[in-house]
Parts: structure tokens; sequence; C-alpha cells
């Protein structure tokens, strides 16, 4: 399910539900993947609320808590992205491309901490994954690649992105 609480040029829920699709497929998830785009006020209560900490992020993934599996059954929901529109169009105008390119960009990388990866701790395996499948998907620059530049500088103004709660 796609929920779209802020209008972004050139998306529609339709075109997010059929690209987070897409994106499941190709990251391997078993389960929906609930996307819900909204603004900085909602992102920066959701962080507050799960993560401690009160500002706004780009994005933020909720994986489901673990069900047991019975005759090798995937659970139904995978978990919940939240993506704020906000942040995702300052991205887009700062790296040259569509918020709605954005909002997918950012939507691929929630799906990927849902299937299990977390790139402060792979030792880049994450990484590697989104930029394979932001290449098969057709989209620009992967998050990842952008974020680990800036950590080298520490002069850079790209945002710490993705924050994923812990059960």
């Amino acid at each position: 399910m796609v929920i779209l609480q802020r209008r972004v040029e050139g998306l529609s829920r339709a075109s997010l539900e059929r690209f987070v699709l897409r994106a499941r497929r190709a990251a391997e998830l078993g389960g929906v993947a609930n996307v819900l785009v909204s603004g900085n006020s909602t992102l920066r209560g959701l962080n507050r609320r799960f993560r401690g900490k009160d500002k706004a992020t780009d994005v933020l993934s909720f994986p489901s808590p673990p069900r047991s599996r019975q005759g090798g059954k995937k659970a139904a929901v995978a978990g919940d992205i939240a993506i704020s529109a906000d942040i995702a169009r300052q991205n887009a105008l700062r790296l040259g491309h569509t918020a709605a390119e954005e909002i997918k960009i950012l939507a691929l990388h929630g799906i990927l901490h849902l299937a299990g990866f977390d790139h402060e701790r792979d030792n880049g395996q994450m990484a590697r994954k989104e930029a394979k499948l932001r290449q098969a998907l057709k989209l620009p620059i992967a998050l990842i690649e952008r974020i680990q530049p800036a950590a080298r500088n520490k002069n850079s103004r790209l945002p710490r992105s993705t924050a994923r709660r812990t059960a």
C-alpha cells in the first residue's frame, strides 16, 4: 500500500506502487512493503518516537517483527517505509534529478533495509546491492553512494540518511 500525503510532481500513487512491487521483487523481499510519503514534520515525529532523534530525516524503515513461518510461507507484510517529500525535493534539486526519482531511490533504500540489509554494519554489502538494483531499475545515483563520500568529507552538507527502527 502506498499513501501519498504530499504531492510530488511526476509521481502518482499507482506509479509508486508499481515501482515498489518491481523493487521488492528485485530485492527478493518477501511480503508487502507499505510506503508513506509525507512531510518533514511527520518524519521528525516518527524519528523522535522510534529513534529518539528530534529531527526530520529522508527515509525511515520499520521491519515487521519476525513471525514463525509455517510451511515456508513468508510474512504478509515485510514492513513500513516513511519518506519525506520535503527532503526528497531538496536532494533532487541538489543532485540534478526529479523528486519522483528521489522518492524511488529512498523507497529502494528502505526496501533493502526491510530485506535485512544494514549499511552501517555490513562492510558495503548493502551499497553493492543498492548500486546493482539502482542500475536494473534505471535510477540515478544510489543513496549509500551519496553518503559514503560525505562521510569522508566532514564539511559535506549531505544529510545522514536512512534510519532503521530496531525492535
